[in-house]
């Protein structure tokens, strides 16, 4: 009988009736908080006597005694025990009304609209465990009220504490160092300055120490060693330097270290690459020098490696061919001389793999060593290789890889045969190289390709068909592969002949879909067929040799952002329908030979003066009037041309003196004729 009634008080503990009354005061307190915000919370009704069933609010009662004693289970008050509201969209600011639940032990209010400062007192309710403000609009400095000498000198409790991503300024206070009990703080995100307290690292229970994205300076002093307890460790994104202390031995349960974006220097610490549960490490962005060696005999969970952008020298380790888990590899912008240690091809789970900006050479051998990593999906290699030459052997087998870039290394020779068997291939960019011939035809059969740089090389012949055929920038989902995460680290384009200037693409979803064969030699005609393409973004074809006219089919590429068909040798007039793109910002038919009006309407009335200089018969808008060269017409007309493969529409004879309303209302009619010639497609 006492074990039955026993379990039926921890039920009325944990239950929520509906006709529970709340604790007078909590009910108080739930009222202020409301009244504090902009407007009234979904699903929260008029009678706070019955607060415990409103949404976000879980109640128990104090003790199973305290029922005994009540009349009615029923009857009896209940304490408020969580507020948890997270991303409903709350707007206002926090009542301090709210530190009425004297019983609270969990505050989640993350992912809301709130804004001002902390509550001066938050911190004084005995009972707290968990408090998320996380992702709010928060101000002014981090308080801990009456008690700054120590958070935990009444919330004794704290195990979780994120007030990451805000708008906190000022220090860090002084105070964590008796949170006994802290599992989980973070504060990134924010605008914290100066050093560390000291009193952080007294903390024996702490798992995750997240302080990325703030402005905080200083060195890491070898107390970082106490954290024993330490899992995760982010304080990326800030202005620490010095050297990392060599105190890792002592974190024997430390599985994420990131450190990127910051001003540490020296070599790295032995203990870190000594590290046994470590899996995550990014040093990326920083002034760390001097050759590495890891001891992947300790480091056997080591998956994620980010070393990029610092000073590190010598070869390219060949330890790291006995760290078997790793599957993203990041050493690129170092100063490594050497070749690919052929210990590489035993690294079978390696994904993503980047050594860009260094001295490396011996492509050949570097391409042979990888091919045997069979889940390879990403392989950048820019800037590396000077002056070989790209080697042929169609032997290479490279069937999973999504991402390749070989670019700037001034290669010579041909388009490898080999590259034909890379079925997958998202991405590929060749540029700033000498490779020569024509473009192959087999590129049409790359099902996912949307990203194409062979730009600046010394391509020769007509642009092949194939390359009309992409079917990632034909149909809508087959592009859907862009959205896999295949690589975690970013690849630089260069974007600039007379300096150093550089794109920067952290994502592979983040690459515009581009076709880029600017700086050739490729003659012939603008194929009208490119018009299919509606999902290409980029069409760079300058410095070429390519004649005819400009299809009026391009029309069609709807989603098309920049088209630049300057220094050709086109000829004939700017098809109108080109009004039509209303994504258009970048768009350039400088130094070729055309003539008559400039359309007027649509992006056109968007671009400078230089989209169309060294065409001395160009006329239009507000550059050259028409007056003296085209014979003045009194009605606007639509032309069909006779080529049904082009299906070009071109607008002619509307007199300049019409003004850009009319310009803009020819424009919709020629639009809505051109839906049909490339209609939408998908499969």
């Amino acid at each position: 009988m006492v074990f039955i009634f026993l379990c039926f008080c921890l039920q009325a503990r944990l239950v929520h009736p509906l006709n529970t009354i709340c604790n007078p005061n909590d009910s108080k307190a739930l009222e202020g908080f409301q009244n504090g915000l902009d407007s009234r919370i979904d699903g929260w009704g008029n009678n706070s006597l019955y607060c415990c069933s409103w949404k976000g609010v879980t109640c128990e009662s104090s003790s199973a005694s305290d029922m005994v004693q009540n009349d009615s289970f029923q009857s009896s008050s209940m304490w408020v025990v969580g507020l948890e509201l997270a991303g409903n969209g709350l707007k206002g600011k926090l009542s301090d009304s709210l530190m009425g639940l004297t019983h609270l032990r969990t505050l989640n209010l993350s992912k809301n609209f709130l804004r001002g400062s902390l509550p001066s007192n938050l911190f004084d309710m005995q009972n707290l465990e968990v408090v998320d403000l996380s992702s709010n609009h928060f101000s002014g400095s981090i308080s801990f009220g009456s008690f700054d000498a120590a958070i935990c000198g009444v919330a004794g409790h704290l195990e979780v504490v994120n007030l990451s991503s805000n708008k906190y300024l000022g220090k860090i206070p002084f105070g964590f160092g008796n949170c006994s009990s802290l599992q989980y703080l973070s504060l990134g995100s924010n605008l914290l300055t100066g050093s560390l307290p000291e009193d952080l690292f007294g903390l024996p229970k702490l798992k995750t120490l997240d302080l990325h994205d703030n402005l905080l300076s200083g060195e890491l002093g070898s107390n970082l060693g106490n954290l024993s307890n330490l899992i995760n460790l982010d304080i990326s994104v800030n202005g620490f330097s010095g050297f990392l202390p060599d105190v890792f031995i002592n974190l024997q349960n430390l599985e994420q270290f990131s450190a990127n974006s910051n001003k540490f220097s020296g070599r790295l610490p032995a203990s870190l690459l000594n590290s046994r549960e470590l899996s995550f490490l990014n040093l990326n962005r920083n002034l760390l020098n001097g050759p590495i060696e890891f001891n992947c005999t300790a480091m056997v969970r080591l998956t994620f490696l980010d070393l990029g952008s610092n000073h590190f020298n010598g070869s390219i380790p060949d330890s790291l061919s006995s760290c078997q888990q790793l599957i993203s590899v990041n050493l690129a912008r170092n100063n490594f001389k050497s070749q690919i240690p052929e210990g590489f091809k035993n690294l079978r789970s390696l994904s993503s793999l980047s050594m860009s900006n260094n001295s490396l050479y011996n492509l050949s051998e570097t391409l042979k060593i990888l091919q045997h990593c069979p889940n390879l999906t990403s392989l950048v290699l820019t800037k590396n290789y000077h002056n070989e030459v790209i080697p042929a052997d169609s032997k290479f087998r490279f069937k999973n890889l999504k991402i390749l870039a070989i670019a700037n290394c001034g290669l010579t020779g041909l388009m490898p045969s080999w590259l034909s068997n890379s079925k997958k291939l998202n991405v590929l960019d060749l540029s700033w190289n000498h490779l020569e011939g024509r473009i192959p035809h087999w590129f049409g059969e790359f099902t996912y390709l949307f990203y194409l740089d062979l730009s600046n090389n010394s391509f020769a012949g007509e642009i092949p068909q194939s390359l009309t055929e992409l079917q990632s920038l034909i149909f809508s989902n087959t592009s859907s592969v862009q959205a896999e995460q295949t690589e975690n680290f970013p690849l630089f384009k260069r974007v600039n002949h007379t300096a150093n200037t550089n794109l920067q693409y952290n994502k592979l979803w983040s690459f515009p879909p581009s076709l880029d064969l600017s700086y050739n030699m490729l003659t012939g005609p603008i194929l009208p067929e490119f018009g299919k393409l509606q999902h290409l973004h980029v069409l760079n074809l300058k410095f070429n040799m390519l004649s005819g006219q400009i299809p009026g089919t391009l029309s069609s590429m709807t989603n098309l952002e920049t088209l630049d068909l300057s220094h050709n040798n086109l000829s004939g007039m700017i098809p109108t329908s080109l009004v039509c793109l209303s994504f258009l910002s970048t768009f350039s038919v400088a130094y070729n030979d055309l003539y008559g009006i400039i359309p007027n309407g649509g992006q056109f009335l968007t671009f400078p003066e230089s989209s169309f200089e060294g065409n001395t018969k160009l006329c239009g808008l507000q550059f050259v009037s028409c007056q003296s060269q085209v014979p003045q017409q009194t009605e606007a007309s639509v032309v069909n041309t006779t080529n049904d493969t082009e299906g070009s529409i071109e607008f002619v004879g509307l007199p300049f003196g019409i003004g850009v309303v009319s310009g803009v209302f020819v424009s919709v009619i020629i639009c809505f004729r051109w839906r049909f010639i490339f209609p939408k497609k998908s499969m």
